[in-house]
């Protein structure tokens, strides 16, 4: 249990919410846990299993506190609110502001800021960790271009200009992803992005994470009542989540890349958990594919500070901080959005 921007996070799958006069109150297995004041809360968010009373559901719609269900692993299930529809006027402002170019522009352009900062720094950490056991000085050098690029993203006059930058630097960060590698250099190696399919095992694992952190992102957007499938830099696609691929864009390096970089260091896969098929696609196992689900649900627990905050919380719980920003934006309530910056 953790409150956060006035929103109260169930994050353990066994815990029942019910209700108490004015109070949520937190259960398991019978024993009470804790209990907050639902006249501090804005919205409560829980990805447990055992649900909540029908009180409780009642008394939220009536003080107008959302309740978001979300499975253990982060999907969303439903929402439950009462009679004003405040999602209807954000929605309206997401649209509004997709819409335009300029404004859309603003949000884009801090979450490329965020992409290219954590990936400068996912290069500054094997300087920092490992320098002997990699090429130090090509890190280095293209270390400096991703930081000395960052002020020519931030005054881009455009989309296709920023998708320019973006992609140009996205091609000098994973130019050094070999790099990055630092165990089982024969089985694991990676020359170049290549998807649908993958076409070696590091790109196999890169995909089937991203689609992961997708996912996170998409149930994070509903849950602070988004629209995940409208984005203000990736075009609009039918069944294409374009808010949350841009919204992850930020989080790939320091969350996704830093966990397939773990998984192949720590020797947590090996080549044996890899299929090739017909066409040449590298495809996870079915035992590899389960183990790696379990390793990303332990790496979503994990504890970090973060940055904006200042706060104590689960690295699960950025996607749903970052959406909660966005939102707080289109609202007005910020002056910005703030993007997520690893260090």
């Amino acid at each position: 249990m953790k409150k956060l921007l006035n929103t109260l996070y169930i994050t353990s799958e066994n815990k029942y919410l019910s209700l108490d006069g004015e109070n949520v109150v937190i259960k398991e297995e019978g024993a009470e846990l804790g209990r907050m004041p639902l006249h501090n809360l804005e919205m409560i968010v829980t990805f447990s299993r055992a649900g909540a009373s029908p009180a409780l559901m009642g008394k939220c719609a009536d003080n107008n506190i959302s309740i978001v269900f979300l499975t253990p692993s982060g999907s969303f299930l439903a929402r439950v609110e009462g009679k004003t529809k405040g999602n209807v006027l954000l929605r309206k402002k997401q649209y509004e502001v997709a819409a335009d170019e300029q404004e859309s522009l603003k949000i884009a352009r801090n979450t490329i800021v965020g992409k290219v900062y954590n990936g400068r720094w996912v290069i500054e950490r094997t300087i920092r960790d490992h320098s002997l056991q990699t090429d130090a000085d090509k890190l280095k050098i293209v270390s400096e271009r991703l930081r000395d690029k960052i002020p020519d993203i931030r005054i881009s006059n455009n989309k296709d200009q920023l998708r320019g930058i973006e992609g140009e630097l996205a091609s000098q960060y994973f130019s050094v992803f070999d790099e990055l590698i630092l165990q089982q250099k024969e089985d694991f190696y990676f020359h170049e992005r290549n998807r649908s399919p993958p076409l070696d095992r590091v790109n196999a694992l890169l995909s089937f994470v991203y689609t992961l952190l997708t996912r996170m992102m998409a149930a994070s957007l509903e849950t602070v009542g988004l629209d995940p499938c409208v984005g203000f830099l990736h075009g609009d696609r039918p069944v294409r989540y374009s808010r949350a691929v841009d919204m992850m864009e930020e989080l790939r390096p320091a969350l996704a890349d830093r966990f397939v970089l773990r998984l192949i260091n720590k020797r947590m896969v090996g080549k044996t958990d890899f299929i090739e098929k017909e066409d040449g696609a590298i495809l996870l196992t079915d035992d590899a594919r389960k183990r790696v689900l379990d390793e990303w649900q332990k790496r979503k627990q994990e504890q970090i500070i973060h940055p904006y905050l200042k706060e104590k919380i689960q690295w699960g719980m950025v996607p749903y901080m970052q959406a909660m920003f966005l939102a707080r934006y289109l609202r007005g309530d910020i002056d910005a959005y703030p993007p997520f910056l690893w260090k």
